[in-house]
């Protein structure tokens, strides 16, 4: 099992034909939980009675990316993907559900501790949406793509991260880009968040219904979506009709 830019590597190099890719984890433990409260990541009772002015805030809404929220749910996840050549693929019938042309990493290596994106979330988001320019064209990424969000239900994420695609949306004329963030549903995971995110972009690739943000109410005012389309509720693409996802991972100090 490795990650997925050495397996990438390792297949297009020849390397090695089947590769698979993923995680299992439990984080909601003690241990977890205190650390997290310690940098302030965890949303709180009090702080959703705070912020919604009620007395029993709904637990179920806690996670909330792009809209007015208080911090991080913890979640727990296993996924594991299965990534082949071509010609086996095709050699053993395999029911493919997509390909994974690029993966991009930057690490920005100054950072001691929160995740706030340096440029080099601006590199890998850029990479990414040039290979699929080259791949299915200027019309394909303007009409027919989507992002697959880190959306961290934090107040800082929802302004860095949305000003990183509105500003590449306007770079490469892009208007109304969808934008999905599954952390609503499933909260956070850490070592397999990306695995969720790549599950649920398959997930919406092959039915047209990318899941809307259903835990907010209205998207935050400081986020930057001029030329985003973040629903709150299920958005109906168009069944064949998601030629791309582009998706965002997040970690200390890298992407």
């Amino acid at each position: 099992i490795v990650t997925g830019a050495e397996a990438l590597s390792d297949i297009q190099t020849g390397k090695r034909r089947v590769a698979v890719v993923g995680g299992s984890e439990a984080p909601i433990t003690l241990e977890c939980a205190e650390g997290f409260s310690a940098m302030s990541a965890l949303v709180t009772e009090d702080d959703l009675k705070r912020l919604d002015g009620v007395e029993h805030p709904d637990p179920r809404l806690y996670s909330r990316p792009f809209c007015e929220n208080a911090g991080l749910v913890l979640g727990e996840s296993s996924q594991y993907i299965v990534l082949m050549d071509d010609k086996l693929a095709i050699e053993l019938g395999a029911n493919i559900h997509g390909s994974v042309p690029g993966v991009y990493i930057d690490a920005d290596g100054i950072k001691k501790s929160i995740s706030s994106p340096g440029p080099g979330n601006y590199l890998t988001f850029a990479k990414s949406l040039a290979l699929g320019r080259a791949i299915i064209g200027e019309e394909g990424i303007s009409r027919h793509s989507m992002i697959m969000a880190h959306g961290s239900s934090t107040p800082q994420n929802r302004i860095t991260e949305s000003l990183i695609y509105d500003r590449l949306a306007k770079t490469f004329d892009i208007h109304n880009w969808p934008v999905c963030a599954v952390k609503a549903y499933l909260g956070h995971s850490m070592a397999t968040a990306s695995g969720d995110q790549m599950v649920t972009a398959i997930g919406v690739m092959n039915n047209g219904i990318l899941p809307g943000v259903k835990t907010g109410k209205a998207i935050a005012e400081n986020v930057y979506d001029d030329r985003l389309n973040i629903p709150l509720n299920d958005l109906d693409m168009g069944e064949g009709q998601v030629q791309a996802s582009f998706i965002n991972s997040k970690g200390f100090g890298g992407n």
